[in-house]
């Protein structure tokens, strides 16, 4: 008859049930499986980034492109009314643009909100124009700061001197051109925006300069 007892080798099944029972135990009372299981039934791993991606896809309003995933969607700038259709109306925006795209653009936006832009090459252009308008000064003068043949930095200070204060000068350039930027501002440039926010915001400048002020009363 086998002796039993905790010297013998026979004796170890009991302590193998007993070593085989401990993982179940950490996992019920002290170990991972609490995190999940325990705190009302939540769990609290770490979120994900598709979590996140999730939730800012959730959020109310529209959406403008693919956002990249946990930032905040951005939101499209709402267009404007068009002014009423006047075929007497005078040209109250100017513009100094030899871009194609941009012109295009000036063009098409303004086509769309009624507003006449005339786009002009010299100072002499400009001013023969403000004459055949009854000598009403411009409400706005754009500028693409990048146009040699014009050389914005030597004309502006000419226009801001000429037409005082009732004419708004607005600029677009390259976002990284920081000096230009600034120079244009020392010469009396009212506003100078990169090229992406010229876009963005263009029917805004125009349908603000292009309304007479009939169109004001009317609106």
């Amino acid at each position: 008859m086998m002796n039993v007892g905790p010297g013998n080798p026979s004796g170890g099944g009991r302590n193998r049930r007993r070593r085989g029972r401990r993982p179940a135990q950490r996992g019920g009372q002290g170990g991972p499986g609490r995190d999940r299981q325990q705190h009302g039934g939540i769990y609290t791993a770490p979120m994900d980034h598709s979590y996140r991606a999730n939730q800012g896809a959730n959020n109310k309003g529209p959406r403008q492109g693919r956002g990249r995933p946990g930032f905040s969607a951005t939101y499209a700038i709402a267009e404007p009314d068009p002014l009423p259709q006047r075929d007497d109306a005078t040209s109250r925006i100017f513009a100094f643009v030899d871009d194609l795209f941009f012109l295009a653009k000036i063009q098409e936006t303004a086509r769309k909100l009624n507003v006449k832009v005339e786009f002009v090459k010299t100072e002499k252009d400009l001013l023969e124009r403000i004459k055949e308008n009854g000598e009403e000064k411009p409400s706005l003068i754009i500028f693409d700061l990048n146009n040699t043949n014009v050389k914005p930095l030597t004309l502006i200070p000419k226009l801001k001197s000429k037409l005082k204060k009732g004419t708004s000068i607005i600029g677009f350039l390259s976002h990284v051109q920081g000096d230009l930027k600034q120079k244009a501002h020392e010469v009396g440039c009212d506003m100078v925006l990169p090229r992406s926010a010229f876009s963005q915001n263009l029917p805004q400048l125009l349908r603000r300069h292009g309304a007479s002020e009939e169109d004001e009363v009317a609106g």
